[in-house]
């Protein structure tokens, strides 16, 4: 706690704790020699300028050019020094006006101490209401309170104008219960209220909805025959409405009316907002209309809340109407409004005309507020315009905005939505280091980050470094973590980390349950998933339609289709309606078990029952009549969909181009590929290897006609590698004939399935011929080149694929830099892995995940140990900052080796 002055001539004053207000002596003594001396010379000059009679100290160059160097500090010690009250005094307020200086707390309990214990109470009265105004903080104003009760004590009694100042302050700070007592002593202390003590109570009661409470001061208004006014109504017009009391608070208007009260602008902007609350918009922007026609003039904040409440029910267009009317009216709309509108407008898809907004704010000079920025980082980053979303929080941060949590999260989640995981752990870095704390919601981003591009063990280690940092994991965190190691097959590490959440007290919810349901199910655990669904019912948690769906999936997979049906009856009876997933995923199950005539049976079904399929339903009907060999059907099927509305994707379309493969229709299948194409739907390497299986046939048909033809048994004169490229060609060359040129995108595509197959040559001729064609391959590309040549130790090539990505500027991921550092240590090119290591190093990086990714997960798995050590020193002396939780997981890693 934090302590008042302690004056030597004022003791008897008392003392009084504050956190903010240290004694001056301790000031004083914290200062070094050289400060101690130029305060002590401050002091003495100015405290001999004021005590000159023969000079006009208010006049003096040489009190002018010290007033710049005067602190609050000084100011509080000569008023606590100087011989003269009404000297001190003039001068305590002369120096207030200086542009430069402000005082501070200690200033006014020093100047109040003093004219107290000289009996000054009109000018003590002064600084006292000075030092009401002066409070920045609910804190601040506790203390206040305290103190001026002992000097009132010490007979500072408390005047009209003064006891007004503190109520009024105490109600913007929302402190009610001292705002009553302060409203209790007046009344007993003889002062006769006035109007605007009465309304400054009742204003602080409604706003806290306490109306009850603010009718009996009401009732003093009468008994001393003064009448309520316009501010007095508006009041318990809030009051009401902050009750969601619109009936009641409509009442108040009409008797105001009827008491011949003429509601004004705040009155209406009150009503309005109580009904915007209330979604009742049309009714608000009635009475927008109605005090318009009345002559009452709307402010910028009637206009406001509307806006943002049309926004907020998708009626953009009327919002922006409504922004261009008030400009009419000659009211400019503020920051508030601005904001209003570029939310509802960021919300609804119409990002482009919200930055629009956000420019045409910055241009009239309007400052945006952390609610503008978040809203429109958080929208951007959404739509994964990241980069955008950096170039507003560098502006935000130069002109000396501080990014809070919600900031940071949004641009965690974008960077995770991009799959950028390595800068967001950067931006988790700067929050420890200097804020804002990272939250539940900053840790669940980051581990849904890792688990997205299947680095599990990453996301358990910042599981464990949440928890190290002192921030509690939640329900959506082991969601998160069971759904991730499920879709991965790690059913017994989900199963782990459910009974973990169990064991640290959080009750497994729907989503929860769900997960693990889904994961064993899609596992062909069925019979498990099946228990597990039991347990979940025999804890009280109801299962939802997603879980049940999770359920009749991995049953309708095994072919449990009598099983799927019953459960399906459970749903009905557990009164929830089976929807499109339920439907599909049983049309999908007996699809995929030649029972595709059932599924167009469930599918007239859903469609009797007012359930419309969507694109899964018709992609699994199209998949079961490819496999029966009704390929035509199937295209039927599709041109059905495109006539209701759905667009086939690539799942659709590759199912449709194998269909026709299968019954040699080639030619069909490349119609196919031109029309799937043509609709902007990229195919994806599946689908070219459906096209590449059908050439093969085609080749071996061909080559089959020409051996008997010439009775000799074909056998192919090239290896297996050189057909495969050849292929590659031809297919590339069919495109080509039928218009589908290949593109980038084409090459990549394939160079990419090829890498991941292990077909390095393969991919190595496709990328030549590929910028033969004039066309460069992407950082994704040269990235899985990169993995494939690691994996092949065919480390030059790699490493000559590295050095051009870092001379494009491009930043490999921390896994690129693992296959590199493993591969070149499995070559024991030892120098290069050194000079790689801290080359990477100069970046920025979080260096915890540096620790997991290059020499847990890279160098410890290839049991360097040595190596693994070399490297930790070698960041342990660039000052890189590594967690003590992460020390214990390598600690832990290293030991397993030695064991």
């Amino acid at each position: 706690m934090l302590k008042t002055l302690k004056p030597r001539r004022f003791s008897h004053l008392g003392r009084l704790q504050f956190s903010s207000i240290p004694e001056i002596s301790e000031q004083f003594d914290s200062l070094h020699t050289g400060e101690k001396k130029k305060f002590s010379f401050i002091i003495s000059k100015v405290s001999e300028i004021l005590s000159n009679p023969r000079m006009q100290w208010k006049t003096s160059r040489e009190l002018e050019s010290l007033s710049s160097k005067l602190r609050p500090r000084h100011v509080a010690k000569l008023v606590e020094i100087h011989e003269n009250t009404e000297v001190v005094l003039q001068f305590f307020y002369w120096v207030s006006k200086r542009h430069f200086y402000k005082h501070n707390m200690s200033c006014y309990v020093s100047m109040l101490n003093r004219l107290v214990f000289d009996k000054k109470f009109a000018p003590a009265d002064h600084v006292r209401i000075l030092m009401i105004k002066f409070c920045r903080n609910e804190e601040e104003m506790k203390w206040v309170i305290e103190y001026l009760s002992e000097l009132s004590r010490k007979g500072l009694g408390f005047s009209l104008y003064s006891f007004n100042t503190l109520l009024i302050q105490l109600g913007k700070f929302g402190l009610v219960e001292e705002a009553k007592s302060a409203y209790q002593e007046i009344m007993s202390n003889g002062i006769e209220p006035s109007l605007l003590t009465f309304n400054t109570m009742i204003n602080i009661l409604c706003k806290k909805g306490r109306v009850q409470e603010a009718m009996l001061i009401m009732s003093h208004i009468y008994q001393r025959e003064l009448s309520p006014d316009v501010f007095t109504y508006t009041s318990l017009v809030l009051g009401h409405c902050r009750n969601k009391d619109l009936d009641a608070a409509f009442m108040v208007f009409d008797r105001m009316v009827q008491d011949g009260i003429d509601p004004n602008a705040a009155t209406y902007t009150t009503l309005i907002n109580g009904l915007c609350t209330e979604g009742r918009v049309d009714e608000a922007l009635g009475m927008l209309e109605e005090m318009i026609v009345k002559g009452i003039e709307p402010t910028v904040y009637t206009y406001t809340v509307p806006v943002s409440s049309l926004c907020a029910v998708g009626r953009e267009k009327e919002a922006v109407d409504l922004v261009v009317s008030m400009r009419k009216r000659g009211c400019e709309p503020n920051v508030q409004t601005y904001t209003a509108l570029i939310s509802g407008l960021s919300q609804s898809g119409h990002l482009e005309v919200a930055i629009g907004l956000y420019h045409n704010m910055l241009r009239k000079g309007l400052l945006p507020t952390m609610i503008t920025f978040n809203v429109l980082i958080n929208e951007l980053c959404g739509a994964r315009k990241v980069g955008n979303a950096f170039r507003i929080f560098r502006w935000m941060e130069a002109h000396g905005y501080v990014p809070n949590t919600i900031t940071c999260n949004a641009l965690i989640h974008g960077l995770c939505l991009i799959g950028d995981i390595e800068r967001a752990m950067v931006l988790l870095t700067e929050m420890l280091k200097v804020g804002p704390a990272p939250t539940v919601i900053t840790y669940n981003t980051l581990i849904n980050g890792y688990l997205q591009r299947g680095f599990l063990d990453n996301a358990v280690r910042l599981l464990d470094l949440m928890k190290n940092n002192g921030c509690k994991p939640d329900e959506w965190t082991y969601a998160e973590l069971v759904s991730g190691f499920c879709k991965r097959g790690k059913l017994d590490s989900a199963s782990a980390l459910f009974q973990e959440m169990i064991k640290h007290g959080l009750s497994p919810n729907q989503v929860n349950y769900t997960a693990l349901i889904d994961g064993l199910s899609k596992e062909g655990k069925v019979d498990d998933a099946l228990a597990l669904l039991k347990r979940m019912e025999e804890s009280g948690c109801s299962p939802g339609i997603e879980t049940y769906n999770a359920i009749i999936n991995g049953l309708s997979k095994q072919n449990r289709l009598l099983e799927a049906e019953r459960l399906c009856n459970k749903i009905a009876e557990s009164g929830l309606l089976p929807n499109v997933i339920t439907y599909s995923t049983l049309i999908d199950g007996l699809c995929r078990n030649g029972g595709t005539h059932l599924a167009f049976k469930i599918f007239h079904d859903m469609q009797r029952r007012n359930c419309t399929p969507n694109l899964y339903t018709y992609s699994s009907l199209i998949y079961g009549l490819c496999l029966e060999g009704q390929a035509d059907s199937a295209e039927s099927l599709l041109r059905e969909m495109e006539k209701k509305g759905l667009t086939p994707d690539y799942v659709t379309y590759t199912s449709l181009i194998d269909g026709f493969v299968a019954l040699s229709r080639l030619d069909h299948a490349f119609l196919l590929l031109r029309q799937m194409v043509d609709k902007g739907c990229e195919p994806n390497y599946r689908t070219y290897g459906v096209l590449l299986k059908g050439l093969q046939q085609e080749c071996q048909l061909i080559s089959g006609e020409v051996a008997i033809q010439h009775e000799t048994v074909y056998s192919s004169t090239g290896s297996k590698k050189d057909v495969s490229f050849e292929l590659l060609c031809t297919l590339l060359d069919r495109m080509s004939e039928i218009g589908c040129e290949p593109n980038t995108g084409t090459y990549c595509t394939l160079v990419l399935g090829l890498s991941r197959e292990g077909k390095t040559a393969e991919a190595d001729q496709l990328i030549k011929h590929m910028r033969e064609k004039g066309f460069s391959p992407t950082s994704a590309v040269n990235c899985s080149l990169i993995v494939s040549y690691c994996k092949n130790l065919k480390m030059d090539a790699a490493m000559e694929i590295f050095d051009s990505l870092i001379l494009q500027g491009f930043r490999p991921p921390l896994s690129i830099y693992q296959s590199l550092i493993c591969a070149l240590c499995r070559k024991s090119r030892l120098k290069e892995v050194e000079v790689l290591f801290e080359n990477m190093l100069g970046k920025q990086w979080n260096s915890d995940e540096i620790v997991w990714t290059i020499l847990i997960d890279g160098l410890l798995k290839e049991r360097e140990s040595e190596l693994c050590m070399k490297l930790l020193h070698v960041m342990e002396s660039k000052s890189c900052t590594i967690s003590f939780q992460t020390y214990v997981i390598l600690a832990r890693e290293l030991s397993k080796l030695d064991g």
